[in-house]
């Protein structure tokens, strides 16, 4: 049955007095044929009134599709050469409606100019450096332009001058007598050698005078410190550069710092000389009483491998209280804790991130990513698909417990990933999109897949478990296959499984002299899968569940390699964890939880999460000291160490007493206001505030003895707001020198492209006719059909009538 949609469906009403009118003839003795016949005809017009349609797909491409040029004038574009969104403007306004649009100040807001104009029925042209730094971020605005079907294009400026920048990072608040990691950060906007002395001060005490070589846009050095007075304090930085600098007002940072008293923490164990107690006591003030009394002026409470007979309901109850209040906890394992302290199904390990249970087996799969980036790609148009094939197959739900690792081959293998990481974590995924991201053909003619090959075998060649080696390539491999061969069949006696996506072009250097293709050979060789697929095609690989081992199967491992599983984390952000275990606690994380640190085998042994208003950590290894046996020696050793003070801290939140007035608040960027809090915790004394001793502040209340207000100092340096440090520093547009080398990945996700000017002028407009290509849905009007098969039927009615109004003359004649 056909159905159609009208465009005036009220029209059918009329059907309803055309029948009413038939029946009533009919009855009156009308011709029933006849009758019959004009309610047809009727029908078929009022339904013709109706204007039945079908909707048709069409392929339309705008020939001068609407293109708006958002050029970047602000501060920082001071480095690149001027003229460039202008001369764009120019090539293109004569040939397709073109805007242009201007962003200008000291503050860059591409992203709210790239929401703004984002129509859908238009194509954006970014003309800047990249560095947003106001409103919108990047990331919400790209996707804003992807979900409004607008695509957007950027066109990199070329850089004149070099400039540097440098900046302080680090935390405002720091604890008295422990050691901190504060970071000098030097930004350079070119990517050549260039040279600079630091000098660092502390109380405007010199602390550190180096002079550096960076060849690299940025380069971190760590400057530790430890503050022995209470209080405010100031690290600042002064960089000099020897080469050429466009900008001086960038060349120094004031960092401000609050020295606040040790925070108490309350730890329950019955070991006070393993290496997790020492660093605690070394740390922070430390309460070891027995029980869970007097923890109402604690930051922290820390169980140390205590068994649940050891916790009383009542006690349970307090924790729960006292985290969900704000404060926090930190249980670690050992032999009487989680899956061997009977916390499963407790009311105890409900406050607990994980689940005393073990982890559900996953994995054993190794994946590499062998990525074809020569010149011919980018020949036969099949770059683009390949990086998009290789993150396809990175996003595969089955791949979501594998390690992959990414290596690039075009006259030479180039190692991407840096070896192998855990596709389980999702900052993994997303750098590795971006490294992918980032690949480009390189110079050399030459196609060498088995330069490519020889690092894969490297990787997996002490690796156990499923193997997998994935080519994704466009075939064009005939002057190194015989070498490929070579390698591609010692890694299938090796028990590696070999898939190779083959992206087909036109190119006959894919065939052998009988026509078949040379990646297709190469499977047939080595018994792998050869995937062939189009342009613009994805490649859906197949990657089947693994059989978990049978249940009474035991692995033996003597060590276990510890992984930062987010290395973004508060806890790991400064930390590089090298180090083993020989034990741990078998527990699953529970939905919401983070992992931090895990095993090579995939176990959790750091995992965090927020509970009410508090934070607790679950640490499934021991105190590095043991019973029976020391599981964790190597976490409380070296750098390793950090882990601990750097869960405590992330555990205490905020390490400020809560007594007194307590004032805090961000250092600023010149020209931005910042707002500071003040919290008062003695009643009935009235706030107060003032800015650099002379100006009183009006502060807005925001909560119970909770105060707010915002300061916009009129320079920069130091300022003190009664007794509390800020630092102003130059504001923020000249912070982020030279190219955002993020930017032509995002560019990517909405469709687009990044081009310099001499392509942008060549390719820009076409690929906007391109990417304008779109399916439209047509009506179809029917209308006509009906009133053709109406008049047909009319005609056929006369001329039944006249041939029987002639048959019945002729008869009459004869009878006469």
């Amino acid at each position: 049955m056909i159905s159609l949609p009208l465009e005036n469906p009220q029209m059918l009403w009329l059907i309803l007095p055309v029948l009413a009118v038939g029946i009533y003839l009919i009855k009156k003795g009308a011709k029933t044929g006849l009758v019959e016949s004009r309610l047809i005809i009727a029908l078929l017009l009022i339904i013709a009134l109706a204007s039945p349609y079908t909707l048709v797909s069409k392929t339309t491409m705008d020939e001068t599709p609407n293109l708006v040029i958002i050029s970047d004038e602000t501060a920082s574009m001071q480095l690149f050469e001027e003229g460039t969104a202008s001369r764009i403007y120019e090539a293109l306004t004569a040939q397709t409606p073109t805007t242009l649009v201007k962003v200008s100040g000291d503050k860059t807001s591409i992203g709210d100019a790239i929401v703004q104009y984002s129509r859908g029925d238009n194509q954006i042209v970014l003309v800047t450096d990249g560095n947003n730094n106001y409103g919108k971020t990047f990331e919400d605005a790209f996707k804003f332009a992807k979900e409004t079907g607008t695509t957007v294009y950027s066109i990199e400026p070329e850089l004149k001058v070099n400039d540097l920048s440098v900046e302080i990072k680090g935390d405002k608040t720091v604890v008295i007598g422990n050691e901190n990691q504060f970071d000098v950060v030097v930004s350079q906007a070119g990517d050549g050698e260039t040279a600079y002395n630091i000098k660092v001060y502390v109380n405007d005490e010199l602390v550190r005078s180096r002079s550096y070589t960076q060849t690299t846009r940025t380069k971190t050095t760590p400057i530790p410190h430890t503050f022995t007075s209470l209080g405010a304090h100031t690290i600042s930085v002064t960089l000099t550069p020897a080469d050429a600098d466009s900008d001086h007002i960038n060349n120094k940072f004031y960092k401000s710092i609050y020295a606040v008293p040790k925070p108490k923490i309350h730890l329950i164990t019955d070991n006070t000389e393993s290496p997790l107690t020492k660093i605690l006591f070394d740390l922070y003030d430390v309460s070891t009483t027995g029980g869970l009394s007097d923890i109402d002026d604690k930051k922290v409470v820390i169980l140390d491998n205590k068994h649940i007979n050891t916790l009383s309901e009542n006690d349970v109850k307090t924790l729960k209280k006292y985290v969900t209040d704000g404060n926090g906890l930190v249980v670690a394992g050992g032999e009487r804790a989680y899956n061997y302290g009977d916390y499963l199904d407790s009311s105890f390990e409900e406050l607990l991130p994980v689940m005393s249970k073990p982890t559900d087996w996953r994995g054993g799969r190794n994946v590499v990513l062998v990525l074809d980036v020569s010149p011919s790609t980018s020949h036969h148009g099949t770059q683009g698909d390949i990086l998009s094939n290789a993150i396809f197959t990175l996003q595969n739900e089955n791949l979501r417990d594998a390690y992959a690792g990414v290596i690039a081959f075009g006259s030479t293998g180039v190692d991407v990933s840096d070896g192998f990481v855990p596709l389980s974590s999702d900052s993994n995924v997303f750098k590795l999109e971006q490294d992918i991201s980032k690949l480009t053909p390189g110079d050399s003619s030459t196609t060498s897949l088995d330069q490519g090959l020889i690092i894969a075998q490297q990787w997996l060649e002490s690796e156990v478990g499923e193997l997998d080696v994935i080519i994704i390539s466009d075939g064009g491999i005939e002057t190194s296959y015989d070498a490929g061969l070579e390698i591609a069949s010692q890694l299938h006696d090796d028990g590696v499984n070999l898939y190779y996506v083959h992206i087909r072009s036109s190119a006959p250097s894919q065939y052998d002299d009988r026509g078949v293709g040379y990646a297709q050979k190469l499977m047939d060789e080595v018994e792998g899968t050869y995937f062939p697929i189009e342009i613009g095609q994805r490649a859906n690989l197949i990657f089947e569940e693994l059989e978990k081992p049978p249940e009474d199967e035991t692995i033996t491992l003597y060590v276990f390699p510890l992984i930062e599983y987010n290395p973004k984390h508060f806890i790991t952000r400064n930390i590089e964890i090298a180090g083993n275990i020989t034990g741990y606690n078998d527990v699953t994380p529970k939905a919401g939880a983070d992992r931090i640190i895990i095993t090579s085998t995939g176990k959790p042994v750091l995992t965090t999460w927020r509970y009410g208003l508090g934070r607790v950590a679950s640490l499934t290894t021991d105190n590095g000291y043991g019973g029976g046996s020391i599981w964790s020696s190597q976490m409380y050793a070296g750098n390793n160490s950090k882990l601990t003070s750097a869960t405590l801290n992330w555990a205490i939140g905020n390490p400020r007493v809560e007594e007194g007035a307590v004032l805090e608040g961000m250092d600023a960027w010149f020209g931005t206001p910042v707002t500071l809090t003040l919290t008062m915790y003695d009643e009935g004394v009235l706030p107060t505030l003032t800015l650099d001793d002379t100006e009183p502040l009006e502060l807005s209340v925001i909560g119970k003895n909770t105060y707010d207000t915002t300061i916009d100092p009129d320079r920069i340096g130091m300022h003190d707001i009664s007794g509390y440090p800020v630092a102003v520093n130059y504001a923020l547009e000249y912070r982020d020198v030279g190219l955002n080398e993020e930017l032509p990945a995002l560019v990517k996700s909405s469709g687009g492209k990044t081009y310099t000017e001499r392509d942008a002028r060549a390719l820009l407009l076409e690929d906007a006719k391109a990417n304008s290509e779109r399916v439209v849905q047509e009506p179809v009007s029917w209308k006509m059909y009906f009133i053709i098969a109406a008049l047909l039927l009319f005609l056929l009615e006369i001329v039944i009538r006249r041939i029987k109004e002639i048959q019945a003359a002729k008869r009459a004649e004869r009878m006469g």
